[in-house]
């Protein structure tokens, strides 16, 4: 799996972000006889970061990717 890591170029912060994302997943849904919902699997169709906020000092206009990570 490809992660994508930030940085905060204001704090320096490298390991706490709140990150919002748009996805658009198909999944399929197995209902029991007593019509308890069990997802037996999901599959990511499109999905967006929309943004990134420093959870340190609250910057979202300072962030980095961090390019070259697995």
């Amino acid at each position: 799996m490809n992660m994508t890591r930030y940085r905060c170029a204001a704090c320096g912060n490298v390991t706490r972000f709140d990150v919002t994302v748009s996805k658009k997943t198909k999944s399929f849904y197995h209902f029991s006889i007593g019509g308890d919902l069990r997802v037996e699997s999901e599959e990511v169709l499109e999905e967006t970061v929309d943004e990134v906020s420093c959870r340190w000092c609250g910057h979202s206009k300072s962030i980095e990717v961090i390019e070259g990570l697995n």
